[in-house]
C-alpha cells in the first residue's frame, strides 16, 4: 500500500472550519475504490495544525487519486486556507491494513 501522512498548517481564522472546508475533498477521496483510509486529526499542541493519515491500495490507486477531478479542485481551493505548503511523508509498505502495536497489547 501507499501510506501517506501530511501536516497542514491552517490559517488561524480558518482553523475551526477546516473540517468543513476540506469535507468535499475528504468525502470524494474516501469514495475512491483504491482508498483504504483518509483520516484527519487535529494537533493537541497547535490548534492550527491538522494531520492527514491516508492510504491507497497501490501505486495505481495513488495515481488515480492524484489524477482525480477532486484532487485538482483541492489544489485550486485549499492552499488559500493554509499558512504554508503541507509537509508529507510518503512510503510504500507491504501490507494492506494497520498492524497491532504489540508493545501496548490489551489483554482479551
Amino acid at each position: 500500500m501507499i501510506f501517506i501522512t501530511a501536516k497542514f498548517r491552517v490559517k488561524p481564522e480558518h482553523a475551526e472550519q477546516w473540517p468543513a472546508i476540506s469535507r468535499d475533498f475528504t468525502e470524494a477521496t474516501r469514495a475512491e475504490p483504491g482508498c483504504l483510509w483518509f483520516d484527519w486529526s487535529r494537533s493537541l499542541d497547535d490548534p492550527t495544525e491538522y494531520v492527514l493519515v491516508e492510504a491507497f491500495r497501490d501505486g495505481d490507486a495513488g495515481g488515480a487519486h492524484v489524477g482525480s477531478d477532486h484532487f485538482a479542485q483541492a489544489q485550486k481551493t485549499l492552499p488559500a486556507y493554509l499558512v504554508a505548503t503541507p509537509k508529507i511523508v510518503n512510503a510504500t509498505l507491504d501490507q494492506d491494513d494497520w498492524s497491532l502495536l504489540g508493545e501496548l497489547a490489551v489483554p482479551e
